[in-house]
């Protein structure tokens, strides 16, 4: 476990070090010793409070255009000085075509040069842009985590406590009498859980005979309880025969029609053998 003290002392280096807070250098802040009039553009002062992206790139191209104009105005300036100059001047500068195609040529090679400057100052500028958000989401990401690292000792605290709760809790308890198996120790915990894994899986596939063997059991079952039904039925109607057939001897005085017939066949039967004198 990481000692309190050390992570202690890593948040408060962090957060001294946040107490430098970074910010984009303001383009209204004098870059030397000497004091400056207020700003004279129209380019809102707010934004230099909370710069962001959006109103630096305006910015930016406020400025590019003044530097623009600027550029503008002193060539303007510079070549009227000259032409002025050359008139007054006594004798007066006569420039020959041949110093104009020498000077034209000499610009030439310099306008290359500025460009292949140009083109190195854009690629810095864009290499320098995406070093710039870079550090920016790295910045984001330093400050988030130490936000959550601030954050990080009080839970550890808590957790400590209630860790120190629960070992008094359990210490309170005699696990050895309420549940042994609590109270064993870690290779005797794993083959205990490896026996009941195996009976719990003899049980799944007992489970999954008994299921197989279901529907045919079921089935006899139905048809056990449809001859059930049947002699039901059976014994109910042979209960009402002789239900009615007790009714009936009742009602002839004690002998029902079939008693009565072979009474009557019994007395002929000795009357024939009388008749014919036929011993019996």
């Amino acid at each position: 476990m990481t000692d309190p003290e050390h992570v202690e002392n890593v948040i408060q280096s962090l957060r001294a070090l946040q107490e430098n807070s970074l910010s984009i250098i303001r383009l209204s802040e004098p870059t030397s010793a000497t004091p400056t009039s207020q700003r004279t553009s129209d380019v809102s002062a707010s934004a230099f409070e909370n710069p962001s992206p959006a109103s630096l790139e305006a910015d930016l191209n406020h400025y590019k255009e003044l530097f623009s104009k600027l550029r503008f105005s002193y060539l303007e300036q510079v070549t009227k000085e000259k032409f002025l100059r050359a008139i007054v001047s006594d004798p007066p500068l006569i420039v020959e075509n041949s110093e104009n195609t020498e000077l034209e040529s000499q610009l030439a090679d310099i306008k290359a040069v500025l460009k292949a400057q140009k083109e190195r100052v854009a690629e810095m500028v864009a290499e320098l842009d995406a070093r710039g958000r870079d550090l920016s989401r790295h910045y984001e990401t330093i400050t988030l985590q130490t936000t959550l690292l601030s954050s990080l000792p009080p839970q550890i605290e808590d957790l400590n406590q209630t860790l120190v709760l629960l070992r008094k809790q359990n210490q309170s308890v005699d696990i050895e009498t309420t549940n042994p198996s609590l109270a064993l120790p870690l290779p005797a915990t794993l083959e205990l859980l490896e026996e009941r894994q195996a009976s719990l899986e003899e049980v799944d596939a007992q489970l999954k005979s008994l299921k197989q063997v279901l529907p045919r059991q079921t089935r006899a079952l139905e048809n056990e309880e449809r001859e059930l039904q049947m002699l039901e039925l059976e014994r109910e109607r042979a209960v009402g025969l002789a239900r009615e057939a007790a009714e009936r001897k009742q009602e002839s005085g004690g002998a029902d029609d079939l008693e009565i017939r072979g009474m009557w066949l019994r007395g002929v039967e000795r009357g024939l053998k009388g008749m014919l004198e036929v011993e019996a």
